[in-house]
């Protein structure tokens, strides 16, 4: 159950059951599966002293390799000013170091450290037992088709949403 003490409302014989209306919703489906993800990635995460932006920096670069704070930013959705924010609080991890980018002087490149990379790999699997929680009803084919949906989604209303308007910046 969310935080606000709703749930999807599909239990029969309950005199407080959600109407049908709601309970076929999907996008009140989908608010209320997201509000249970980000509970429980964030606090699973909380756990080990981590957020999920800890994360998303790790992973960053460990797959394209070292960047500057505003590639990071664009590749990971963390706004700029935020961003500083989790570098600084992965370096003085001592799990991603800042040096002057030998090309312009004005700007850093962030570098995952060794340390960095068995953290991104000690939060893969943390992520793991949770998402295995998220998804427990689900069999491994139901899985798969879910994420490929989701993705589908995604990826279709990021391409409607670029063709109506440019690009934002970040912040």
């Amino acid at each position: 159950m969310s935080g606000s003490g709703e749930d999807s409302g599909v239990h029969e014989g309950d005199d407080l059951r959600t109407p049908e209306r709601l309970r076929t919703l999907s996008s009140r489906l989908l608010s209320l599966l997201s509000a249970q993800a980000e509970r429980l990635v964030g606090e699973g995460l909380a756990e080990v002293g981590a957020r999920k932006w800890h994360y998303a920096v790790l992973a960053s670069l460990q797959e394209y390799g070292p960047g500057s704070q505003a590639a990071l930013s664009r590749k990971t959705g963390i706004y700029r000013s935020d961003m500083v924010g989790v570098l600084n609080e992965l370096e003085g991890d001592g799990l991603v170091e800042r040096a002057p980018d030998p090309g312009d002087r004005r700007r850093n490149v962030i570098t995952i450290t060794g340390s960095g990379r068995e953290r991104l790999h000690r939060l893969d699997a943390i992520l793991d037992g949770l998402h295995e929680e998220l998804l427990a009803p689900l069999d491994q084919a139901e899985r798969d088709r879910f994420v490929g949906t989701l993705t589908l989604l995604l990826d279709h209303h990021t391409r409607a949403r670029r063709a109506v308007s440019p690009p934002a910046r970040t912040p």
